[in-house]
């Protein structure tokens, strides 16, 4: 048997990979996390799927499971939100897959900031203004920042950011981030990007607070910074420019 770790994407059920919704359909276990993954997605289990709520299970209940699947035969599938590459708790799961000698599998999702983004219509890396993206949180109970991992460290950059898991800190990473980027810099809040009850806020270092403090919310909130949200007077890319000679693109010359 082997667990299959799915990234069940951001939210919206259609945004589940055609990989993830395969293996669904085959597994005849599943385990998700019911808080944050919707329903609609286990409609791919296939009839009979034995479902595994994780959202009230400790690190040892899941592992059992795992090993129960393991005596019968039988491949598990193991959905969580966003992609599994970040902010996912996969590592300390097949860190005890491992010493179990249970075989696993990652399979990407979409990730929560690509949602926000397109909730946004906004690419986070325009030509001269932005061409690095910094995925980022800030201290928490369940998992503090290394030394060195500062907010203040990665604003210092100007690159856009995504902040993940904090916007019960907003007061904070704007204190942070404003003598870096300055009160007009654009900023936004993307709450359940792709779900029906998506909500983005849009508004500036120095506006965004206020902005939230009118109608705010309380989890599963992106927060984004930096020029690239609302780009003004950035140049062209040089990739369709048509003197950029490029190795698909049919010269003249003949090159």
């Amino acid at each position: 048997m082997t667990v299959y770790f799915i990234g069940a994407g951001p939210g919206a059920p259609d945004l589940l990979t055609l990989r993830g919704r395969d293996l669904l359909a085959r597994c005849p276990v599943c385990l998700y996390a019911g808080s944050i993954v919707p329903a609609e997605m286990l409609a791919h289990c296939p009839a009979g799927a034995r479902l595994i709520d994780t959202a009230p299970l400790n690190l040892d209940q899941i592992t059992a499971e795992y090993v129960s699947a393991q005596t019968q035969g039988q491949d598990v599938a193991r959905l969580h939100s966003g992609d599994l590459s970040i902010y996912s708790a996969v590592a300390e799961q097949t860190r005890r897959l491992d010493a179990c000698g249970i075989p696993w599998v990652m399979v990407p999702g979409v990730p929560a900031f690509a949602a926000a983004a397109s909730a946004l219509g906004r690419e986070l890396t325009v030509p001269g203004l932005a061409q690095s993206l910094i995925l980022t949180r800030m201290d928490g109970r369940a998992s503090p920042m290394p030394p060195g991992e500062k907010l203040a460290s990665f604003a210092a950059t100007g690159a856009t950011l995504a902040i993940h898991l904090a916007i019960h800190r907003l007061d904070e990473i704007v204190a942070v981030l404003t003598p870096h980027y300055g009160a007009d810099c654009p900023a936004a809040i993307v709450a359940r990007a792709s779900w029906p009850e998506e909500r983005v806020m849009r508004g500036t270092l120095g506006t965004i607070e206020a902005i939230h403090a009118a109608d705010p919310v309380e989890r599963t909130a992106l927060i984004l910074v930096g020029p690239a949200l609302a780009p003004d007077g950035f140049r062209d890319s040089a990739l369709y420019d048509l003197d950029y000679v490029r190795r698909f693109r049919n010269q003249e010359s003949g090159g």
